[in-house]
């Protein structure tokens, strides 16, 4: 938790962070983040004159932190593709057993955001098309035919296996169902 001597756009985005997360972006309301990030309303609206730049600002920085794993990750297996996959796949069954553990930041904004163009809802729309392509690259590595159309399914069994870790299943079920079904769609 930030002190009150941090940043106060990043006081006010960690509360963003632990609450849209926790309760729901629409169920948060700015007075409560104010009161969390100990900032006035002023402060509050300078930073963020409204909640949707509040709710973009907070799905681009969750952005960044998935994709800067992933590319970190990538360059350590750049020599393996399949190792890649099974790391993520590992990495989505581990994420469901975290404390705390709500879904999928990404799929629970865009059930929040439905309008196709809410500004949060580009972000998690451009999110989405950027795994799908790093899945596609990764299939290509593998040469596996079809990239595309196996790179949408995989991102499917992903958004599964993220809903089946928050209605229950361990860590291993997760991650072993989730790479056995990706090994079938890949055919290997």
């Amino acid at each position: 938790m930030p002190t009150a001597e941090a940043p106060v756009r990043e006081r006010i985005l960690d509360a963003a962070t632990r609450n849209y997360y926790a309760h729901g972006i629409r169920a948060v309301s700015a007075d409560r983040l104010i009161a969390e990030a100990d900032v006035s309303k002023v402060t509050f609206y300078r930073h963020f004159p409204t909640k949707d730049d509040l709710i973009t600002a907070y799905l681009v920085q969750q952005v960044e932190l998935s994709q800067d794993q992933l590319i970190k990750k990538r360059a350590e297996l750049a020599d393996d593709p399949g190792g890649m996959l099974r790391w993520y796949a590992e990495g989505v069954g581990a994420f469901t057993q975290t404390a705390g553990y709500r879904g999928c930041p990404f799929i629970n904004a865009a059930a929040e955001l439905s309008q196709p163009d809410h500004p949060g809802h580009l972000v998690v729309q451009d999110h989405r098309a950027w795994l799908v392509g790093q899945f596609a690259e990764l299939l290509a590595s593998l040469g596996v035919e079809d990239v595309e159309a196996k790179a949408e399914q995989l991102m499917m069994l992903r958004d599964g296996a993220l809903v089946a870790g928050y209605v229950g299943g361990s860590t291993d079920a997760v991650a072993d169902t989730l790479i056995a079904a990706g090994r079938a769609v890949i055919g290997c």
